[in-house]
């Protein structure tokens, strides 16, 4: 608690305070409460410029991202981001993943809900208030909203104004251009799926497939309604994640606080009399960090499932306190810790070791690990594989001469957008030879086998040994796969595969 200094302006006749409630004051928490309309006003300062820039970077990657080209050379498509669905395939710049390899979307997956857990117990819940793409659109929303309506007096008399052409007019344009970027985001997400350009035109020209349509529809429809009517009951109602971070933030998590030690006792009117000397808070009561909250929440009231930490409040009340000759950060991050501290007198600053502890080391080290591993396995990765399934019936067949024949279907799969040709070859069975049963060659201990770029080649393949050579009524052998471009083979770079199989014979 501060007393009234002669930091204190005689007059606070240039801050405007808002009449304005917050949507959960106690009053408004009926089970069955009708949506309360929120009109943030605008807000300059810091963490509004911040927030512009990460949604423009954001917006930007989203909506340019499926436009970049990457040669991967003539076999395969030059789209930097793709999810090619048709061929089974994702495609990430240099990175090719095949659908074998999904373990490394779900390291992928792993690492970004550990990402989320490192930032919650770190800064709260930054996520939801800087990134999370409902907080993007509803702030592009707000934009779109402020310069068609106005600011938050303009928007609310507007709202209680009568149906005249001016609203109508208004109404029209803005809800128009939301609709507009209902389109472009829809349309945006489905250039993922299939080559931007032709898909593009396709589109404009009516001939994209149906799912393509069904698609942008969908996500019109769920953007124009999620950011342009629901915006905060999203986070509030639906979003699971504002009870998960209950769980995750503690006593050392950085959060929006108000500063209850320094701004009680509240004044509403700065003339005070210095003979008085009667305590008073830095809080005027101005109500303009309710104002600019997009949640509609008052920050003064304590933490509150609903704050998205997006800090607009902050940049509001250094406004005020920049106006009435007080420090900045009455509303500011910190910790509970430190707000306990101070509140018992002992204010201690904050540093990097009051938001690092324990537990975001343990998840930043799952989250390395993690990365490593993915890096790892990216690396040193197969661009070859190779499958077996023996005959079921007949298990073999002996012919006249009493050699024994049993057949098997190899898979061999090329992942380089190039043609390949590999040698299939056998190991473990003395004498054994093998042919293509659709070829008609002679029979050989090994067989040449082209493949197509990033496709699959199956054959059949028809492995026969004199029964001299076999025991039991299976002999274990092996097939090896390996690449057999000369130029390779000489510099011994060559990918090598095998495969371990069973040759099945009668019972003696």
């Amino acid at each position: 608690m501060t007393e009234m200094s002669s930091f204190i302006k005689e007059s606070n006749s240039d801050v405007d305070r808002v009449e304005v409630e917050a949507v959960n004051a106690k009053e408004h928490r009926d089970l069955y409460q009708s949506r309360i309309k929120i009109f943030p006003k605008r807000v300059v300062g810091a963490f509004r410029r911040l927030k512009w820039w990460i949604m423009l970077v954001l917006l930007g990657i989203y909506y340019l991202a499926p436009w970049i080209r990457w040669d991967r050379g003539l076999h395969a498509p030059d789209q930097a981001i793709l999810v090619d669905i048709a061929n089974r395939r994702f495609y990430f710049f240099f990175i090719e993943i095949w659908p074998q390899e999904f373990v490394y979307l779900t390291g992928l997956l792993v690492m970004a809900g550990v990402g989320l857990f490192v930032v919650t117990s770190t800064i709260g819940r930054a996520w939801c208030g800087y990134a999370c793409p409902q907080t993007v659109w509803v702030d592009l929303f707000l934009v779109v909203e402020r310069w068609v309506e106005g600011d938050r007096n303009a928007r609310i008399r507007l709202d209680k104004a009568k149906w005249t052409f001016d609203k109508i007019r208004k109404r029209v344009v803005k809800h128009a251009i939301w609709i507009m970027i209902a389109v472009a985001t829809g349309g945006a997400w489905i250039f993922y799926f299939a080559d931007a350009p032709s898909l593009a035109f396709g589109f404009i020209t009516g001939n994209a497939p149906a799912v393509a349509y069904t698609t942008v529809g969908i996500l019109t429809a769920t953007t124009y309604i999620f950011a342009g009517f629901m915006r905060e009951q999203i986070c509030t109602y639906m979003c699971p994640w504002p009870r998960i971070q209950g769980a995750m933030v503690d006593e050392h998590s950085l959060i929006v606080t108000y500063q209850k030690w320094r701004g009680e006792p509240r004044s509403a009117h700065l003339k005070a009399k210095p003979e008085a000397k009667a305590p008073a808070g830095d809080c005027i009561d101005c109500n303009q960090c309710v104002a600019v909250c997009p949640m509609g929440i008052d920050i003064r009231d304590g933490g509150q499932l609903e704050c998205i930490t997006c800090a607009l409040c902050i940049d509001a009340c250094d406004g005020v306190m920049e106006k009435i000759g007080r420090p900045k950060g009455l509303i500011a991050y910190s910790t509970t810790g430190v707000q306990e501290q101070a509140e018992a007198g002992d204010y201690v600053a904050m540093t990097w070791r009051t938001i690092l502890h324990f537990r975001t080391f343990i998840y930043v080290a799952i989250m390395l690990g993690a990365a490593f591993a993915m890096l790892y396995g990216l690396v040193s990765r197969d661009r070859l594989d190779v499958n077996v399934l023996h005959d079921r019936n007949p298990l073999y067949v002996q012919l006249s001469d009493g050699t024994v024949r049993n057949g098997y279907t190899i898979k061999i799969l090329n992942m380089l957008p190039e043609p390949r040709i590999f040698r299939l070859s056998l190991n473990g069975l003395p004498s054994a030879t093998m042919f293509v049963a659709s070829d008609g060659n002679q029979p050989s201990r090994h067989i040449d086998v082209a493949v197509a770029p990033d496709q699959l080649r199956a054959l059949r393949v028809l492995v026969q040994v004199s029964p001299v050579y076999l025991t039991g009524e299976s002999t274990d052998f092996r097939f090896f796969v390996r690449e057999w471009n000369m130029d390779v083979v000489q510099n011994q770079d060559q990918e090598i595969v095998s495969y371990d199989a069973q040759f099945h014979t009668a019972p003696e």
